[in-house]
């Protein structure tokens, strides 16, 4: 006779499927701390339903994170402020040497950071339909269960969402290129050529400003063009990164500390969106490599 209880049985099962539960919430969230909150809102849910209930307890817990995320991904868009703490959740920074092959598993994780910020840009549905198909082989008649419609109309949204994820995929080329723009960005900044900075900027070009005292946004390439001294400083001090799979710059005092870390977003050979951590706060959070 077993003396394993019910309850000690469930935990079993539920740990079990812990790490993939926190793989889906995260891929839908983009934060590893609402993620984890996901999770053990699932454990509880799961605790207060009778087991006998559940034929498939995988499948039960991922349409119950799969809603728990789906109401948080809501409640952002109606308080969009909620997320601003949460701009830069996770920063994967690899410089732009040639990494030596013990760095893949960092470029893995920037890439999926990467993917983590097209993401955003999916409305929720779209999100989640997009992450528990293509990335977690969910189907479609679960999806559209979670959404409340039909398995067709689950299938509509997921191709609606790959579309928009495939046209963001950067080739190597590309990176090139936006790299270069990035550098005649920093060079204009460093000189004060004010009309190359409005050439490579578009013209509704965002800076996101991650400070101490909040999140400071700056709309408009003149406004943004006029700042760009921040900009200068960190070009003439750092160092080329990737940060988050964008094309980056990390830059440090000189007794190591960090100082900001920007990261450009480019499109069609300009810069639509510029996001510069310099909380020292949350730059000490950051996994850096040592400068050299």
């Amino acid at each position: 006779m077993s003396d394993t209880s019910p309850a000690d049985s469930m935990a079993v099962a539920f740990e079990s499927q812990r790490d993939r539960l926190r793989a889906v919430a995260y891929r839908m969230l983009g934060s590893h701390a609402d993620a984890e909150d996901a999770v053990q809102e699932a454990w509880l849910r799961l605790s207060r339903q009778d087991t006998a209930t559940i034929d498939n307890l995988a499948g039960w817990l991922t349409t119950v994170v799969g809603r728990i995320s789906l109401d948080i991904l809501r409640s952002r868009q109606i308080r969009p402020e909620a997320s601003y703490d949460d701009r830069l959740p996770e920063v994967v920074v690899a410089l732009d040497d040639h990494p030596a092959p013990e760095d893949d598993a960092v470029l893995a994780d920037s890439v999926g950071l990467a993917l983590l910020v097209v993401l955003e840009s999916l409305r929720p549905n779209e999100r989640l339909a997009f992450v528990l198909h293509d990335l977690f082989a969910v189907p479609f008649d679960e999806i559209g269960k979670i959404l409340g419609k039909s398995t067709d109309a689950a299938k509509m949204l997921a191709s609606r969402a790959r579309r928009k994820v495939q046209a963001t995929e950067r080739p190597t080329r590309v990176e090139r290129e936006q790299r270069e723009v990035v550098e005649s960005f920093l060079a204009a900044a460093r000189h004060g050529e004010f009309e190359e900075l409005l050439r490579v900027l578009d013209p509704e070009v965002r800076l996101t400003v991650d400070t101490p005292a909040g999140v400071v946004v700056t709309l408009g390439a003149t406004k943004v063009a006029a700042g760009a001294q921040l900009a200068a400083s960190a070009a003439a001090l750092g160092r080329a990164a990737s940060v988050n799979g964008l094309p980056g710059v990390v830059s440090w005092r000189e007794d190591g500390t960090p100082v900001s870390i920007l990261a450009f977003t480019v499109v069609h050979g300009r810069i639509t969106d510029i996001t510069a951590l310099v909380d020292p706060a949350k730059l000490a959070l950051v996994d850096l490599p040592d400068p050299v």
